[in-house]
């Protein structure tokens, strides 16, 4: 049986430590992130929302999620 290897990553400012070839995807989706509310910044580069599922997150990533505040 093959072990599931951890890797850490910083999300908003604080370390996490997922599985390996976790997907950005699949990470927002444990988090309950309503994607429709956020922008997702991923090592300083904004990410198109169409992309996530093929984005694997790597040893170090660092992501910051902004949630849009209405307002006026």
């Amino acid at each position: 049986m093959k072990k599931i290897k951890k890797i850490k990553i910083k999300i908003n400012g604080k370390f996490s430590t997922i599985n390996e070839n976790l997907s950005l995807s699949t990470f927002l989706k444990k988090l309950k992130i309503p994607l429709k509310k956020v922008a997702i910044e991923l090592n300083q580069e904004i990410i198109d929302k169409n992309n996530l599922k093929i984005i694997k997150l790597k040893k170090k990533d660092k992501i910051e999620i902004v949630h849009f505040i209405g307002g006026g």
